[in-house]
C-alpha cells in the first residue's frame, strides 16, 4: 500500500482552508481540495502544485448528502483511504436587518448557517468515516470558533453563527465519545481572528497562523487528546 497520507480539507479553495491545505501539504500529505466551485477548486489545486504539493480537487457541497457520498467515492477511487479530514467549510450567515440579533433573529438564517456549519460536518464526516477507519492513524479536525464558547461569550453577537459553533463543539465531543475505542482522533480547533474575506480582512492573524492549530491536531500522535477544543494557546474553555 502507498504510504503517502491523504488529507481532505473542505472549503479549501481560499482563506484558512487553503492555508490548512498548504500546511498539510508541506507536512507531506497528499491534499484533496474540497470545494463547490470548479473554477476556484482548480485554481487552488494549481497553486498548491506550484508550491510542490501533491494535490487534487474533490467536488464537494457540504449541504448535500449526495455530494458528500460522491466525494467519498472520488477519494476512495484515488487513494483507497483517508488519513485526515478537516471540516473547515463554514459560513457566518447574513446579518442585515437584525437577522442575527437574538431579539429579531431570522430563523431561516439560523437554518442556513446550521446546514453548513453543523449538518455539513455530519454529512461529510459520516461519508468519509469508512475511509478514515482504513487509515493507521486517522484524524478529524472540526474548525470551530471561540465565539461558540459558552464560558468566554466573546466576539460580536451573532445569534446564528455563534450557536452553530457551540453545537459543532458538542457534536465533536459526541463523535469523540463514539469513536473512543477506534484509532480515529476527533478534536475541534479555533483558528483565532484571522484576516480573510470571512472577516472582511479585519483579523490580526494571517491564514497561516489560523491554520497552524488545525495542522497540529491533524498530525497528533496516537496518544493525543480526544474530544477537546484547542487554539494556539492550548485548551479553549467550552
Amino acid at each position: 500500500m502507498d504510504e503517502t497520507k491523504t488529507a481532505l480539507v473542505t472549503g479549501a479553495n481560499k482563506g484558512i482552508g487553503f492555508a490548512i491545505a498548504q500546511g498539510l501539504g508541506a507536512a507531506g500529505f497528499t491534499v484533496a481540495v474540497g470545494a463547490r466551485s470548479k473554477v476556484r477548486r482548480e485554481e487552488a489545486v494549481q497553486r498548491l502544485r506550484a508550491a510542490g504539493i501533491d494535490a487534487f480537487g474533490v467536488a464537494l457541497d457540504v449541504t448535500s448528502e449526495d455530494s458528500a457520498a460522491v466525494a467519498a467515492a472520488a477519494v476512495e477511487d484515488r487513494t483507497g483511504r483517508l488519513d485526515v479530514l478537516v471540516n473547515n467549510a463554514g459560513i457566518s450567515g447574513r446579518t442585515d436587518g437584525g437577522a442575527q440579533d437574538p431579539t429579531t433573529l431570522n430563523l431561516d438564517v439560523v437554518r442556513t448557517v446550521l446546514d453548513t456549519n453543523v449538518f455539513g460536518v455530519v454529512r461529510v464526516t459520516n461519508a468519509m468515516l469508512p475511509l478514515l477507519l482504513r487509515a493507521p492513524s486517522p484524524r478529524i479536525v472540526n474548525m470551530s470558533s471561540n465565539m461558540g464558547s459558552l464560558a468566554l461569550q466573546t466576539g460580536p453577537q451573532l445569534a446564528a453563527y455563534a450557536p452553530s459553533k457551540s453545537m459543532l463543539n458538542s457534536i465533536t465531543a459526541q463523535y469523540a465519545r463514539r469513536l473512543a475505542d477506534t484509532k480515529v482522533i476527533v478534536n475541534a480547533a479555533c483558528p483565532g481572528y484571522v484576516a480573510t474575506d470571512f472577516t472582511g480582512f479585519a483579523g490580526e492573524r494571517t491564514p497561516e497562523h489560523g491554520a497552524a492549530i488545525a495542522v497540529r491536531l491533524a498530525t497528533l500522535p496516537d496518544d493525543g487528546p480526544r474530544g477537546g477544543f484547542f487554539d494556539d494557546g492550548g485548551v479553549v474553555p467550552w
